[in-house]
């Protein structure tokens, strides 16, 4: 086990605590102000991980498109509506242990299989951008092969913003 951590497995491991940390406090904490705090912090750990290992067009992507402007979006959108002052008082109930004890021991039946498979040692020599560098590597990959889904994606944000204004107009009928 020892001989597996070196300086980067140290950062990987320390990050990875971050990340959970925050996700534990984004579930937990009850005013959506610092909800939208913790998915920032989970944000910019995933773009540290992506840095970490060696993806940095897709950690500035994350950087600058989640951990920037939807953080800030979010943080708009919670400051300029209309929230409670009094917070519900939190309750535990048989539901949420059971869903508790359920991810605890899920984690655990993932953390064994991943610490039991023996996985495959990858050759040193392999180049996985065929010598292109990280962007072009990137934009290769997504206009050449993955073209179809990547639009698919974009109709199907495209009907969702669609669908969230019918939403957004059908409440303001009914208000008036």
């Amino acid at each position: 086990m020892l001989a597996y951590l070196n300086g980067g497995m140290v950062v990987f491991y320390l990050l990875s605590v971050c990340i959970l940390a925050c996700a534990v406090l984004l579930i937990n904490l009850r005013k959506v102000i610092y909800m939208a705090l913790a998915l920032g912090g989970i944000f910019l750990g995933c773009a540290a991980v992506y840095f970490l290992v060696g993806a940095e067009f897709v950690g500035v992507a994350q950087l600058l498109v989640y951990a920037g402007a939807i953080t800030i979006l979010i943080m708009f959108a919670i400051m300029l509506t209309n929230h409670e002052a009094m917070e519900p008082a939190l309750r535990w109930t048989w539901r949420q242990v059971a869903a508790a004890a359920a991810a605890v021991l899920l984690c655990a039946v993932l953390l064994w299989t991943i610490r039991s498979t023996v996985w495959p040692p990858s050759p040193a020599d392999v180049d996985l951008n065929q010598g292109n560098s990280n962007p072009v590597a990137v934009g290769i990959m997504l206009f050449r092969d993955y073209a179809v889904p990547f639009e698919l994606v974009s109709l199907l944000l495209i009907v969702g913003l669609v669908g969230a204004v019918i939403l957004a107009r059908e409440r303001k009928e009914e208000d008036e």
